[in-house]
């Protein structure tokens, strides 16, 4: 047994059962994959995959255990080799970070540049997605960290914590009649068409779940995953907007006024995860310190260990 083969079967799995795929994303032959998998399933005594003909369709029930092992195997191997690399160099090497737009645009540019001028040998990486996609993503190893409102929080395998608190703001024209009102309610904002975010994206479930409450059932003209597309069409006058705090800026949105929203919405927090029991370099611990006030090294441990309770904001 050898870790090729394990590598040869992780990689089959996550191809959908296609070798010739595997043997490219491993840079490697088809043969030579193939070939790898029946040694090892004739050194376990077992079949790993179910098969017609030459082809590999899925996982037997003693494959599905074996695969559980290779990724637990597979992972330590990773942190070994995670571990050598900030040994060998503490204050180098590449960052990656999956996030939604909202974030990547108005929450982490100041964390991001006080980070760069900390670490310059740092290579760092912004992938954007949806809250989904970027679990997925550090599920996969294709990115440290995950930052998001939405999903991260409840994905097994993942560890978040809480990094801040926001809420919503009503974004209108200068002279909208909503500008006038005092007390603003669900009921006055219904009567007017609304241009907010996409379903999977910052708190838009809260929106639509404290509408519902109330038994209001709003026009909602347009959806976008870019508050500046949202703002862009309220300046038009098509509609009002509702848009994550952050990404309101009075110097820079002159065209716009806005008015907290949080009383009726609720507070959002945006959250940041990483994969259960991953190592981390130590320039990535400071980046989270950076990114979440009262954070620091030691509570990011106890929380990647399984003692995720121990912090909260």
């Amino acid at each position: 047994m050898n870790l090729h083969q394990l590598r040869f079967v992780r990689e089959a799995v996550r191809q959908n059962f296609n070798l010739t795929e595997a043997a490219k994303a491993l840079f490697t032959s088809q043969p030579g994959v193939s070939k790898a998998i029946i040694e090892l399933e004739e050194e376990l005594g077992i079949d790993i995959f179910t098969r017609h003909g030459k082809r590999i369709r899925g996982l037997t029930e003693p494959g599905r255990m074996v695969l559980n092992s290779v990724e637990l195997i597979m992972k330590e191997i990773d942190s070994l080799k995670r571990i050598g690399k900030e040994y060998a160099s503490q204050d180098s090497g590449s960052l990656i970070i999956a996030t939604t737009h909202t974030q990547a645009r108005y929450a982490l540019p100041r964390v991001v540049q006080a980070f760069m001028q900390k670490y310059p040998k740092v290579k760092l990486s912004l992938l954007q997605g949806n809250p989904r996609q970027i679990a997925d993503m550090v599920h996969k190893d294709q990115a440290d960290i995950a930052i998001a409102t939405e999903a991260i929080a409840a994905v097994e395998g993942l560890v978040s914590l809480p990094c801040y608190q926001w809420e919503h703001v009503l974004v209108t024209a200068p002279d909208h009649p909503l500008l006038k009102l005092r007390d603003l309610t669900l009921e006055d904002i219904a009567h007017y068409p609304l241009i907010t975010y996409d379903s999977a994206f910052a708190g838009r479930n809260k929106i639509d779940h404290a509408f519902q409450l109330r038994g209001l059932k709003p026009e909602i003209l347009l959806e976008a995953i870019d508050a500046d597309v949202i703002k862009t069409y309220v300046e038009l006058g098509m509609g009002v907007g509702i848009i994550a705090g952050m990404a309101f800026d009075a110097e820079r949105d002159r065209n716009l006024r806005s008015v907290g929203v949080g009383h009726l919405f609720g507070l959002n927090v945006s959250r940041v995860a990483v994969k259960q029991g991953a190592y981390l370099r130590s320039y990535i611990y400071s980046f989270i310190e950076l990114l979440t006030p009262g954070m620091n090294r030691k509570l990011i441990e106890q929380a990647i260990h399984g003692k995720k309770d121990t912090y909260d904001i």
